[in-house]
């Protein structure tokens, strides 16, 4: 069976291919959905790092949410294109050890909690909420930052929402379809979560609120790991990872980004010459310096008209979010004092 094959009878009949007595891989006993710029990362490393759980080292799989990936270009970047791939990740776990991943664009996507029960149906699944307007923009900077977003402000890229729902001013060589780019969608936050309630049970899903995980770090670990059913007494170590960074020169940015992986004969002939003058660790370095130093900046301060704006535009979803988990984040998150 061809790879292509494979991967066109595993949808939606992940199920079955799941249920293979023959298969020696492991479906993940736990999914780490989202949000982008939550906390995830950070999530992810402490994880990893217990003795009892097991994540492979691509953070990221995606498997279960193609509707936010090209098909075409999963090869390119390196993620499983089949169902058999993607459980030969997990086949260093063990028998003794909780297997996990962690994709946050599983919240935004339509399908991924279909196919996921359809995976491991006893799945448990972990979300990670935050503010409305602050995770638009930081979640605009990454997109910036890694190139799938050529329009340094947001309000610019909100205000091209209605055209690329319709597949215009999206970027043509990029890996992602237009939905990813549809930055408002990713705030439906009590859509996506009965999407997950609809085919998990309520004690199969666990919401965090970014929040809580910045102000206690590992007492949201722990309460991750009891959720789990590993041991929740083991040091934790605290860490933040995958800051937020201001993308100061795109086009520099993405020349450098060209010249360090080689693509194009102008960025393949200079990397060539770069290798004869310096060792791989230095050449590294200096790039990673200079991204630094030139490219790369610390947040600006945000435009407080613009997110008073979106404050006041998704007053409504934190109201019915904060319904939906019995839990006053209006008052948490400062809808309450807008004018």
């Amino acid at each position: 069976m061809t790879a292509s094959t494979e991967s066109a009878l595993v949808r939606p009949a992940v199920a079955l291919a799941a249920a293979s007595a023959v298969s020696l891989h492991r479906t993940p006993d736990f999914f780490v959905v989202g949000h982008p710029k939550s906390g995830t990362t950070a999530l992810y490393e402490m994880l990893r790092s217990h003795p009892q759980i097991y994540m492979p080292a691509l953070k990221e799989p995606r498997f279960f949410a193609d509707d936010m990936h090209r098909g075409p270009d999963r090869a390119k970047a390196g993620l499983p294109q089949t169902f058999t791939q993607y459980r030969e990740l997990f086949a260093s776990a063990g028998a003794d050890r909780r297997a996990g991943e962690a994709s946050p664009f599983y919240l935004a996507s339509s399908t991924a909690a279909e196919e996921i029960a359809a995976a491991k149906p006893d799945a448990r699944i972990v979300a990670v909420l935050r503010e409305p307007a602050s995770f638009l923009r930081s979640l605009h900077m990454q997109f910036v930052e890694t190139h799938v977003e050529p329009k340094n402000s947001l309000r610019k890229a909100l205000a091209l929402e209605d055209a690329r729902s319709r597949g215009r001013h999206v970027p043509q060589h990029s890996p992602f379809p237009a939905k990813v780019l549809l930055y408002s969608n990713y705030t439906r936050y009590v859509e996506q979560l009965r999407r997950y309630h609809a085919v998990f049970a309520p004690e199969q899903v666990l919401v965090l609120i970014y929040d809580d995980f910045r102000a206690d770090n590992e007492a949201a670990v722990r309460r991750v790991l009891c959720f789990l059913g590993v041991d929740d007494t083991v040091p934790v170590a605290v860490r933040e990872a995958n800051p937020t960074v201001r993308v100061r020169a795109q086009q520099l940015e993405q020349l450098m980004s060209a010249v360090s992986i080689g693509h194009g004969p102008l960025s393949r002939s200079a990397k060539a010459a770069v290798k004869l003058l310096a060792p791989r660790p230095l050449r590294r370095a200096a790039l990673v310096g200079i991204r630094r130093r030139i490219v790369w900046s610390e947040p600006e301060a945000p435009e407080e008209r613009l997110m008073l704006e979106l404050r006041r535009r998704f007053k409504g979803e934190v109201v019915a979010l904060s319904e939906y988990l019995d839990r006053d984040l209006v008052t948490l998150w400062g809808y309450d004092r807008l004018a």
